[in-house]
């Protein structure tokens, strides 16, 4: 984990990258539970047996659950000391550039896009992640996070 004293020192690194987060594996289980807690139950995710002959050749991961570990990323990827908050201000464009086979490790790679200050005298953050599977060649999503910290 990167870590950084004040939101201040961020401000160099704009347009920079900022490292990356751990690694988790997303397997079966984790998207079973994702799938009853949206109702989200579509074959493709939650049906190995008939995923297998469909068009990813086995179950995969929904899109939305890959980006709703956003927050554990930001969380194992980068901290900033100085802040006592952190609130989701939500995404800018978000892509899901390639499918996910359950039982894949996921890890970000982050990119400060801008720092901007907001009322409450917070820090905008707007930061690209890009969300990268082991062993794939291109990131399986890639979304711009807001974020507001608060000192």
């Amino acid at each position: 984990m990167r870590i950084f004293e004040t939101l201040a020192d961020l401000q160099a690194l704009i347009g920079q990258p900022l490292g990356h987060s751990d690694w988790i594996t997303v397997d079966q289980s984790r998207v079973n539970a994702f799938a009853e807690a949206t109702e989200d139950r579509q074959w493709i995710h939650v049906d190995p047996e008939r995923a297998r002959t469909g068009p990813f050749g086995g179950p995969i991961v929904h899109g939305f659950l890959t980006l709703s570990l956003i927050p554990y990323f930001f969380e194992t990827g980068f901290s900033v000391r100085e802040t006592r908050m952190v609130v989701n201000y939500g995404l800018n464009k978000v892509r899901f550039t390639a499918p996910v086979p359950v039982g894949s490790r996921l890890r970000a790679a982050f990119k400060l896009l801008a720092l901007d200050d907001v009322a409450g005298g917070a820090k905008q953050l707007t930061v690209e992640v890009a969300i990268e599977a082991e062993g794939a060649t291109k990131p399986v999503c890639v979304a711009e996070s807001l974020a507001r910290h608060y000192r």
